[in-house]
């Protein structure tokens, strides 16, 4: 008897597409901006305080709220203008047929916001093999890998932990995952030493299919 179909929980910057290579030095150039604007600091000033924050609360934005009153949907609108950022988008055209190949629900949990989560699945023509797209601003802006994101996503989707696994790029992130009882899935393009509380390591989305608890 065939096993209950999964649900796939991705992540999105450099997991489904290549955020490094354009995207993210945008972003951070944005961040930077926008600090020196409403804090009315230099360069210098604006990435000390983007590090300090980073550091201390795993999100720049979670120092700014505290620290200096900022609105969160401001500073994400203003720090991630989708024109520029979709100009800047590379991915594989093949992802939407891997993600079509894989039996069960699929979801993306982005630390980024909702509206540029939705943007560039929407460029990358993957809502048709999604089911939903849960940014940061959904989840009060906490960022991964704090767990009160993922015990909110599994309520909001109404599944167990032992229903899902996640895909993510960063491995820090995957700790609270396999706390909550998820399959987890490590994509890491480099030969790496693989943690305890990873299941799969991958050195390429492609390689999912073929995964045991894939099928």
């Amino acid at each position: 008897m065939r096993t209950p179909a999964p649900l796939w929980i991705f992540d999105l910057d450099n997991t489904l597409h290549d955020a490094s290579h354009g995207i993210f030095p945008h972003i951070n150039r944005e961040m930077t901006a926008y600090i020196m604007r409403h804090l009315d600091v230099d360069a210098a000033q604006a990435q000390q305080i983007r590090e300090v924050y980073w550091h201390r609360y795993g999100a720049t934005l979670t120092g700014l709220v505290k620290h200096h009153g900022v609105q969160p949907a401001h500073f994400l609108r203003e720090t991630h203008p989708i024109e520029s950022l979709l100009d800047r988008l590379r991915f594989d055209p093949r992802v939407a047929g891997w993600l079509k190949q894989l039996r069960g629900q699929k979801v993306v949990f982005s630390n980024g916001p909702t509206h540029y989560a939705r943007a560039v699945v929407g460029k990358m023509k993957l809502h048709p093999h999604l089911s939903a797209v849960f940014g940061i601003d959904h989840f009060a802006c906490v960022p991964k890998p704090r767990l009160q994101p993922y015990r909110q996503l599994l309520g909001r989707l109404g599944v167990a932990g032992r229903r899902c696994i996640m895909v993510e790029d960063s491995v820090h992130n995957l700790l609270p995952a396999k706390r909550l009882g998820m399959t987890t899935v490590w994509l890491a393009p480099q030969r790496v030493t693989t943690p305890g509380f990873v299941d799969y390591h991958i050195r390429h989305l492609s390689e999912l299919v073929r995964l045991p608890c894939a099928r």
